[in-house]
């Protein structure tokens, strides 16, 4: 028998580097078209088989999927509720996800019971020798004794054996119970081996004579020799016990078909690829993956969870994102929460590949999904933490092409984020394109930016943006954005600025501004001595409906203010003739409580007869007098 040449120029090159990719050709197969994601695209807000928005996804979050499996499992439910539970949690059964089932499972028979039953029913492919084994050693030590033999007369069939750990578990149970008979069978079937042609041993022959030397006519003799009728759990537990060496696993792959002893199915195709999942096989990996489609076979969602996170965890995002947009060519589709994780890896890498980025989302949505905020928010959130969202207008833009805009709450994110990170430029830009997009509710943007620039404590700039907002969106919603400058100039002790600003916005653009901005410019400018501009504020706040804001007027008066000073105010506070006789009580009570009297007196000598003469203020006068004050206070001592 001669060893087929490609297989030896295989192995020649295998010889000299294990890293040299080599193209294996497929003699006996059709002509594959090229892939269509070979060539590059033409161009990309906030949770396996879920991924979650962090960087643990990449992991399956299998941990949390045990916990949830096993609740969902320890109590009764029929077959179509575990489904729905499964799907709502996007948990994908996986052979390692089963196991590490079963082993949390170990002391709760009757759930793992449950579960096995139901991966036996609708994921029985899931099921290998290994899960077998966990299940017969937890009814074995659980003292379910004839389930444990109908289990091992099952794995006899499927040619499993009965491992040391699942026999020792339940050789302990027998002998605890006293079950002679049991333990006499049970150690007759692990002496003897078990199974003689249990898969595991057949394997281990097998893989004894691939590795024990270089492939050749020899080593295809002692296969052909050994006379082994190949299955599907057979094939795929050979190609994973010589994951440690791809090439050899290839060849023996191409031989058992070319040889006829084996027609590969969807099994053993994907444990070719999880083999080949790596960098020093990529060339490989892919001609596989192309065969398959070309055959009409599927990728699991085992072996693309698997190779992604081999591909993620190399960093071959590019060849990540071909494998995603594989998938989402095909029936069994990644989850929603992939695009956002490759996304987020997309945009992390040392360079922003924008085509890797449009190829990831265009195969989401043509896969029939929808971007969200929450998806671009994820996206946001990676860039900024490596200090790159001034990129954020790029990746907006590819989003538009596949028909993604931002709503009102994320766009207004955005803005915040550019403007208090100082992306004076690229906040412009964003600004611009909204613009050209067109936007209903503009105004809440504009004033997230004017925010930005406060908190970071860029008041010019502020500024300037808030005066663009007015011109662009006019003043009917600029009145919560001039509370935030007015408040930001007030905390730099720049009253008076704001003030100004005020004036200006009330006399060239007729904007109203906020009782609550009233309130807080009118006693900080008093603070700062800017009693003009106080009682020009009150003027405003008349002429716009509001009442008067006296507290801040009245302490100052009492501290510093002149009775000219209490004059000017109490004519500011004029509606018709007057202002009510209660404002000039308090104010006449301030002045003396303060100990000035002479103010006081000065300020009623300029008052109205009626009110000179009013009851309630001769009565202030005459309680209060020096004379009064000091006697109370020596009465009190």
């Amino acid at each position: 028998m001669r060893t087929h040449p490609w297989r030896l120029l295989l192995l020649r090159f295998h010889s000299r580097s294990k890293h040299l990719h080599i193209s294996t050709p497929l003699s006996h197969l059709p002509s594959i078209p090229p892939r269509p994601f070979s060539t590059p695209p033409v161009f990309q807000n906030p949770t396996f088989r879920l991924f979650s928005s962090s960087e643990l996804a990449i992991e399956h979050k299998e941990s949390d999927h045990v916990v949830v499996l096993t609740d969902i499992f320890s109590k009764s439910s029929t077959s179509d509720e575990i489904k729905l539970e499964l799907e709502s949690n996007n948990i994908v059964i996986t052979h390692d996800l089963v196991v590490r089932v079963l082993q949390s499972l170990n002391s709760a028979p009757d759930a793992a019971r449950r579960f096995f039953g139901y991966v036996s029913e609708r994921e029985s492919e899931r099921l290998s020798s290994k899960s077998y084994n966990w299940m017969l050693g937890i009814l074995g030590s659980n003292g379910y004794v004839k389930e444990f033999w109908d289990l091992v007369e099952v794995m006899k069939k499927k040619g499993y054996g009965v491992k040391k750990g699942a026999s020792e578990r339940a050789l302990e149970r027998f002998e605890k119970e006293g079950l002679g008979s049991d333990v006499e069978d049970l150690k007759g079937i692990y002496v003897s081996g078990s199974v003689n042609d249990s898969v595991e041993k057949v394997c281990s022959r097998l893989c004894k004579a691939i590795t024990g030397e270089l492939w050749g006519d020899e080593v295809e003799k002692r296969l052909h020799e050994m006379g082994v009728l190949y299955s599907s759990e057979l094939v795929s537990m050979v190609l994973g016990n010589l994951r440690s060496e791809p090439n050899k696993a290839l060849i023996f792959f191409r031989w058992i078909q070319e040889s006829n002893l084996f027609e590969h199915d969807e099994r053993s195709y994907n444990a070719m690829l999880r083999v080949l999942g790596r960098e020093d096989c990529i060339e490989k990996f892919w001609r596989v993956t192309d065969e398959m489609r070309c055959v009409g076979i599927e990728m699991a969602k085992e072996t693309y969870i698997e190779v992604l996170g081999q591909f993620v965890k190399r960093k071959m995002i590019k060849d990540a994102v071909d494998l995603y947009e594989f998938a989402m060519g095909g029936a069994n589709k990644p989850s929603i929460q992939d695009c956002t994780f490759l996304l987020r890896k997309v945009v992390v890498s040392k360079e922003l590949d924008m085509n890797l980025f449009l190829q990831v989302i265009k195969a989401f949505t043509e896969g029939g999904n929808v971007l969200t905020d929450s998806n671009v928010d994820a996206v946001l959130k990676s860039l900024t933490s490596i200090g790159r969202l001034g990129e954020c207008n790029k990746i907006l833009k590819a989003m538009e092409e596949v028909g993604f805009f931002p709503t009102d709450t994320l766009r207004s994110k955005i803005a915040f984020q550019l403007s208090s990170k100082g992306k004076k430029e690229e906040a412009s830009e964003f600004m611009d394109n909204m613009e050209v997009l067109g936007s209903n509710s503009n105004y809440k943007t504009w004033a997230s930016l004017v925010e930005g620039h406060w908190v970071a404590g860029r008041l010019d700039e502020a500024s300037d943006c808030f005066q663009k907002m007015v011109e662009k969106e006019g003043v009917a919603c600029a009145g919560y954005s001039l509370e935030l400058l007015v408040k930001a100039y007030c905390n730099k002790n720049r009253a008076m600025d704001a003030c100004k600003l005020v004036f200006d916005m009330i006399n060239e653009k007729q904007l109203k501004p906020l009782h609550s901005t009233y309130k807080l410019l009118t006693s900080k400018v008093l603070v700062q001595g800017g009693l003009k501009e106080a009682l020009e504020l009150l003027g405003c706040m008349k002429v716009d409906g509001f009442p008067p804001f006296l507290d801040p007027f009245i302490d100052y008066l009492s501290k510093t203010g002149t009775a000219d000073d209490a004059k000017l105010f109490l004519e500011g506070m004029t509606v018709q003739r007057v202002p009510s006789t209660a404002v000039f009580v308090r104010v006449f009570e301030a002045y003396l409580k303060a100990g000035r009297h002479n103010e006081a007196h000065n300020l009623l000598s300029k008052c109205p007869r009626y009110i000179r003469n009013h009851a309630d203020i001769l009565d202030l006068f005459f309680t209060m007098r020096p004379e009064a004050v000091a006697t109370t206070t020596c009465v009190a001592a």
